[in-house]
């Protein structure tokens, strides 16, 4: 997801790296996931406000705006943020909510953390392919499945037999 005016969000310029081998570090899968969960987090109006506001708090006190106040797209949304968090777990879902949605790069989530030095480069490649897994899981293995055991539908011949 790029930025308002032209700006590279973090997610970008990580998608833009390579591996050791030439491979991108980040599989499409990803880096999709990762922009599902910015824009979902936006949708859902859950960025702080930074500025003050002139209208009057009369219907809300908290910190975000009350459910009655939000419109269904809104809810939608946030549901589907809190799904993704509780997939991934109280150990990634704040890289991701910091990398995806509060657009912190990689410097400052290891400085905040006191982490070593490219540690969190890691860590946000693994909580985004633990988010790609949420929003798109694996097919089953085995192939398709049937409820009935081989032969139990009848034969269509049987329904025009004269018989």
């Amino acid at each position: 997801m790029t930025a308002e005016m032209g700006e590279k969000t973090p997610l970008d310029m990580l998608a833009r790296l390579k591996a050791r081998d030439g491979s991108p570090f980040l599989t499409e899968e990803a880096f999709t996931a990762g922009e599902r969960l910015a824009e979902d987090f936006n949708r859902a109006l859950m960025q702080p406000r930074i500025s003050a506001s002139l209208q009057p708090r009369l219907e809300t006190r908290g910190r975000f705006a009350a459910p009655s106040a939000m419109s269904d797209t809104a809810i939608d949304a946030r549901r589907r943020v809190a799904r993704a968090l509780k997939a991934l777990g109280p150990e990634l879902a704040d890289i991701a909510l910091d990398f995806c949605c509060f657009m912190k790069g990689l410097e400052q989530i290891e400085r905040e953390r006191q982490w070593p030095v490219r540690s969190a480069k890691l860590m946000v490649r693994t909580a985004l392919q633990a988010l790609a897994r949420h929003y798109t899981p694996p097919p089953p293995k085995g192939g398709m499945r049937g409820w009935g055991a081989e032969g139990y539908r009848p034969e269509i011949s049987a329904l025009f037999s004269d018989e």
